[in-house]
């Protein structure tokens, strides 16, 4: 079993593949409650912004998924309301866009809604089941079942949306060392040391708390290790940490919505780390825009871009030159070439239409 503890604190040239560095298959997880049958994948020119429909694979309701390091696999759970709710190893050819379906093992927590994986294990966050769970990896790349299992807790803070316990947010630290999680309905940030399996782990600490009612929902690091950014999507406020070695220190809250529609959702940073980006949905819809000091990470809002319905996530390209925003009620992916000097975005309009796109992920 593993050992955790919650604690606190542009050139075309081709390399060795086939496809020159301006090409990346693209990942899309969707709900299937409509026409959609699962994971759709793509080749997206990130010098362009053009995309070409490779492949799909059924699955259902594959609304959060994430590639191996070195894109052989791919992790998607289905999140699903009962017992069925399960993640998926799949193997992928990165040139065919091809899925096939390793094993899939139940998630023993409903509606498994964000995966992670460090190449040995693999989390999933359980937004229903309000609890985490972690998968031990064999080498093929498929999956044991569920060997640690992580309850969150619910203060009720907010009696609609915090009633009963949510984990929103599952993920490694960039030094390795350390899982994080988002316990939303008890407001605060959980840490898990990692140990070896030979070392009895030491006692428990505090977990990093957030103001009430703030509901966390995603967490993500600078490309340098030194801060951390967490998006609450009850308050719409972004937090800004300082991180080290385990610890989160919190340096700066700045609003990202600003209409109190309460319904903030994935947050992410440009690869060169200057500028941070909140999703906003509900009312208003659209991406929040700051620049990131890089002497201390604070942030300032320099501008807003509004979207689709439902902007649930979105990520940007390895270069930085386009952020793909997958809106869900909209059921298209919007491609926007970013302004690197300023941040900005502008609407490249070479949408790519898919029902109920809930998830974008890239392989080089």
């Amino acid at each position: 079993m593993l050992a955790l503890l919650a604690t606190a604190c542009t050139s075309r040239k081709s390399t060795g593949d086939t496809k020159p560095q301006d090409e990346l298959a693209m990942l899309i997880g969707t709900y299937t409650y409509g026409t959609s049958k699962g994971i759709y994948t793509f080749r997206f020119n990130q010098e362009t912004g053009a995309s070409t429909a490779l492949s799909s694979f059924e699955l259902p309701n594959p609304s959060y998924l994430t590639p191996s390091a070195d894109g052989k696999f791919v992790y998607a759970v289905s999140e699903m309301n009962d017992t069925t709710a399960a993640l998926s190893a799949l193997s992928f050819d990165k040139e065919t866009g091809q899925l096939s379906l390793l094993n899939r093992v139940p998630t023993l927590g409903a509606d498994p809604c964000y995966v992670a994986t460090n190449g040995k294990e693999v989390l999933t966050a359980n937004y229903t089941g309000g609890s985490m769970s972690v998968f031990p990896l064999r080498p093929d790349g498929s999956i044991e079942p569920v060997d640690t299992l992580f309850e969150g807790m619910a203060h009720k803070t907010d009696p609609d949306r915090q009633a009963t316990p949510h984990i929103h947010c599952t993920l490694f630290s960039p030094d390795g060392n350390y899982i994080f999680a988002t316990d939303f309905s008890a407001d605060r940030i959980l840490r898990f040391v990692l140990h070896p399996k030979d070392i009895v782990p030491h006692p428990s600490a505090e977990a990093t708390d957030i103001e009430a009612g703030s509901g966390p929902r995603h967490l993500t690091f600078s490309p340098d290790g030194r801060h951390a950014y967490l998006i609450n999507e009850l308050s719409g406020k972004v937090i800004a940490f300082d991180y080290n070695d385990g610890c989160l220190r919190q340096i700066q809250t700045i609003t990202a919505d600003t209409l109190a529609a309460r319904g903030s959702a994935d947050i992410h940073l440009s690869p060169d780390g200057q500028y941070l980006y909140a999703s906003n949905r509900l009312k208003g819809d659209g991406i929040a825009i700051f620049a990131v000091n890089p002497a201390d990470g604070t942030l300032a809002k320099v501008g807003y871009q509004p979207t689709g319905k439902h902007p649930r996530n979105f990520n940007i390209t390895p270069n930085g030159k386009y952020l793909l925003a997958a809106c869900r009620d909209s059921d298209v992916i919007q491609v926007y070439r970013r302004d690197e000097a300023t941040g900005l975005l502008t609407d490249t309009h070479q949408d790519i239409r898919v029902d109920k796109p809930v998830c974008i992920r890239f392989v080089r």
